[in-house]
């Protein structure tokens, strides 16, 4: 099991490398996060969702995903309440307060899904959720010291040094940690050493000797790590993927971050396009007059994000660059939001009531209905082009613009579109990883905008170049030892 010293020291992306580095030695491996929080999920072939850093991990592991590998998902909805998905369905919303003194009840299902992955596999990587630290947290914790205790799994912490204060926080943790939680750990790792490694050799001595923990390697700052997709967080900082040798101005193209934006690995593949300049516009930033496309993302809550919209004046400036001739895509929940109104007469989506849309689209969304949680394949109307992606969302679309469809998924139609065509939205995440959509769509709003890009090789490309510096940097018999003690 990898546990942290806190949240985003890198837990996900080091538990994707050692799932590639495990199966390269011809070893059956999977992944297993017992509690994961997040509104970036993935659609299970089977059925269910489950977190998006989980797919990935099986994607490194060369296994198909499945809700057995994140039992326990928390979809943040508001400030105070997250829906509880467990083994891939829904089965309540709950405060904060609720989940934290009834969830040792999920550690049953917990168990159930960890031993279908030790019946199936050989070697199970567990990831824990945040900081192996908060001991407020302990009683009933079902995601880190619990969950390793209860199961027996040994555990490897793992600490971020590019955040400053690294002797302390592993000497600190195991400092607070009960005794008994302090001997489950076996080993220490340090991640995202930039520069030579070798200077922090006495470091490591000191952490070595004030926790009686072995060290099992430095990682040093892994780029390919930063290109893959992230657990729950959506990266703000830029990947420099612009040809230089191309003298024209690049299809600017951004994306509001809403409160509970959903999904935002969605865009990664537009982040890796040459000739495209992509951009998260943060909270209290307005939206830039100069973009070309402006993309609405998928959402936990519809109605509270649309709120979060206008309180930003958001709002203003989409109808603007719409109204300028600008283009405009809602996925999902950005999809709801651009029509004309959104109903939700059960609260399924948040306080029940209803909003207005900004009514880009001629379009009324129902919040009604099972949660549609599936993998897809249908032909973009738009470029006539093969589509793939998947669906996580609940409510109904009508309106006079569905006749006009986005795409069609086999008999049945997704989406809407404008008249003019510049307008349009639908359910599906994950479209962009279609190469031959992602360069027509690209091409259709600017000729040559698009690139030669295979994105799924580009994620396979980074998914072995992080297992190959954790090959380099970690003692990886030593960690394949300590598993088995």
């Amino acid at each position: 099991m990898i546990q942290g010293t806190g949240s985003d020291v890198g837990k996900s992306i080091i538990v994707a490398g050692l799932c590639r580095v495990i199966r390269r030695r011809g070893i059956a491996v999977a992944p297993f996060k017992p509690q994961n929080m997040s509104n970036n999920a993935a659609a299970c072939p089977d059925g269910g969702e489950i977190g998006r850093a989980q797919a990935l991990q099986a994607r490194a592991a060369g296994v198909i995903p499945t809700v057995d590998m994140n039992p326990v998902l928390l979809k943040p909805q508001s400030d105070r309440t997250s829906q509880v998905v467990v083994q891939g369905q829904v089965i309540s919303t709950l405060e904060a307060a609720d989940y934290m003194s009834s969830r040792i009840q999920l550690l049953t299902p917990v168990m159930q899904s960890f031993e279908k992955l030790t019946d199936s596999y050989d070697f199970v990587i567990v990831e824990g959720a945040g900081s192996a630290a908060e001991t407020n947290l302990r009683k009933r914790d079902i995601a880190n010291m619990g969950f390793a205790r209860y199961a027996g799994v040994p555990v490897s912490l793992l600490a971020d040094i590019d955040r400053g204060g690294v002797i302390a926080s592993v000497v600190g943790t195991q400092a607070v940690l009960d005794p008994d939680d302090s001997a489950m750990i076996r080993s220490f790792m340090i991640n995202r050493f930039r520069g030579d490694v070798r200077l922090f050799d006495d470091g490591v001595r000191e952490i070595e000797q004030r926790t009686g923990w072995p060290c099992r390697g430095v990682i040093p700052w892994l780029d390919d790590a930063r290109r893959l997709p992230q657990e729950d967080a959506v990266v703000l900082d830029p990947i420099d993927a612009h040809d230089d040798a191309n003298p024209r101005k690049p299809l600017k193209i951004v994306v509001p971050m809403l409160s509970r934006i959903a999904n935002s690995d969605d865009f990664d593949p537009l982040r890796l396009e040459p000739n495209v300049q992509f951009e998260f516009i943060p909270p209290g930033t307005p939206l830039p007059l100069d973009a070309d496309v402006m993309i609405l993302p998928g959402t936990k809550s519809t109605v509270g994000d649309l709120e979060f919209l206008r309180s930003q004046g958001w709002d203003h400036d989409i109808i603007a660059h719409a109204r300028n001739g600008g283009w405009v895509l809602g996925m999902c929940g950005g999809y709801q939001m651009i029509g004309r109104r959104v109903r939700d007469p059960e609260g399924l989506d948040g306080a029940p009531g209803e909003s207005l849309g900004l009514g880009l689209l001629d379009i009324e969304t129902d919040m009604q209905g099972k949660k549609s949680v599936r993998p897809v394949k249908g032909v973009c109307t738009v470029t006539d082009t093969p589509i793939e992606g998947y669906e996580i969302h609940i409510g109904k679309t009508h309106g006079p613009d569905t006749v006009r469809p986005f795409a069609r998924i086999g008999d049945v139609a997704d989406g809407a579109i404008s008249i003019d065509g510049r307008i349009a939205g639908c359910y599906l995440h994950g479209i962009f990883s279609s190469d031959e959509f992602r360069k027509n769509w690209l091409d259709s709003i600017r000729k040559g905008s698009a690139s030669e890009l295979h994105y799924e090789s580009k994620v396979e490309q980074y998914l072995d170049g992080v297992a190959d510096g954790l090959e380099d940097a970690l003692e990886i018999d030593s960690l394949i030892a300590d598993a088995e003690m």
